[in-house]
């Protein structure tokens, strides 16, 4: 079979399925979920690092023993100033120039602000980060995100932590249709494995999420639910969805049968 990988930036990882690390019951609860749901690719928040302590380093310790690479986060940045300091700090720190950017502009639903993820962007950009930027599924937006050096999308399904799957399917297929050869993850909002299999089935190339592992009855569990329906979404697609009808159409032959019940 061809090998179907998905290719971030030069890398090419076989998992579809990026994990958050916060909210777990326990790390080990966390370390288990990345490895059943088979991830590749783990989001780490500054926050949880502490330079001046020190805290957070066993922490760190354990995320480094789970092989993914690692995708920092500047989670709770309100300005694009804020999110460029934040993520030069995670670079030094964490020495990686991967990063996952957010610059949030609404405090109730956590939306992302697009004038100030622009800029930020577009100034990471130019220092050398690898930037990918969790947005709307505005279609705009990923232009202005792809026209100042962006080579993947993260729209949201939902807001953060809602788990209300796919809220705006039209504007989401805009994006797969219009932006063809772009990486596009479906980013939050995602709440059971059966909305990250439809996502997937509607073209996207990866899903990144935290919540709905991190708080399940059994996060390991979960995330293995998650990774299988994201490598059944990923089949689908790649084998074709049949169109849909608005009649029946019979699936079986009428060659054979009596005249009798023939149309």
């Amino acid at each position: 079979m061809q090998t179907d990988t998905l290719n971030l930036y030069g890398e090419s990882f076989d998992s579809r399925f990026l994990l958050g690390t916060a909210l777990y019951p326990s790390p080990q609860s966390m370390l288990d979920a990345i490895h059943a749901g088979r991830c590749e690719i783990v989001t780490l928040g500054l926050r949880r690092q502490n330079p001046a302590d020190g805290s957070g380093d066993a922490f760190w310790r354990m995320i480094q023993r789970s092989g993914c690479r690692l995708l920092p986060n500047t989670a709770g940045c309100k300005t694009a100033k804020e999110a460029v300091t934040l993520a030069e700090m995670s670079r030094e720190m964490f020495n990686t120039d991967w990063v996952k950017l957010e610059v949030i502009g609404d405090d109730y639903n956590l939306q992302p602000d697009p004038f100030g993820l622009v800029d930020a962007a577009e100034q990471l950009i130019r220092k050398g980060f690898k930037v990918l930027p969790y947005c709307t599924d505005d279609l705009i937006l990923g232009q202005r995100l792809l026209a100042v050096g962006c080579e993947v999308l993260m729209p949201w399904g939902s807001p953060i932590g809602t788990g209300q799957g796919l809220l705006n399917r039209y504007n989401l297929r805009t994006l797969r249709e219009r932006l063809p050869d772009t990486p596009l993850i479906i980013d939050a909002g995602l709440g059971a494995p059966s909305q990250a299999a439809e996502a997937m089935e509607m073209g996207f190339d990866g899903v990144l999420l935290n919540t709905a592992v991190a708080k399940a009855h059994t996060p390991p569990l979960m995330a293995e639910a998650f990774a299988d329906a994201i490598d059944a979404g990923r089949k689908a697609f790649k084998a074709g969805l049949m169109t849909r009808r608005q009649t029946a159409s019979p699936s079986t032959p009428t060659i054979g049968q009596p005249f009798w019940h023939q149309a």
